[in-house]
């Protein structure tokens, strides 16, 4: 039995590649109607799906969340203040804290899972 899609009160079951192109990439966080069970102002998930040269239009500043980004599959580099992290090989991570800016940049055709926390507002780039 397929149950994607399937949402009650407090279950929602769903593929992370279907789901994620519904929403610019994120399966869970503030932005999620509060009657989803995706709904979270703790924690932000996110399946990133990045073809080669995609990258982050401007540098994040201010950051007030910590932040796990995971590499699933391809080459994808995060930019730090004054280092460059090259995520190469499946499961290569790396971890930053309130107050580093970042940016990042797809080297080839890359999937990624982000989860930050909490989830706040204020980081979209505009449009």
């Amino acid at each position: 039995m397929d149950n994607s899609g399937y949402a009650d009160d407090s279950v929602y079951v769903g593929n992370a590649g279907k789901d994620a192109a519904l929403d610019r990439g994120w399966l869970l966080g503030h932005f999620k109607d509060v009657t989803d069970p995706r709904h979270s102002e703790a924690v932000e998930i996110k399946w990133g799906v990045h073809p080669p040269g995609d990258e982050r239009a401007q540098w994040v500043t201010g950051e007030e969340r910590v932040a796990l980004l995971v590499l699933i599959s391809g080459r994808f580099r995060v930019e730090l203040p004054g280092r460059s992290v090259l995520l190469a090989q499946q499961g290569d991570y790396v971890v930053w804290g309130r107050g580093v800016d970042h940016s990042w940049i797809a080297e080839e055709e890359s999937v990624v899972l982000t989860v930050r926390w909490p989830s706040v507002p204020g980081y979209k780039v505009p449009a």
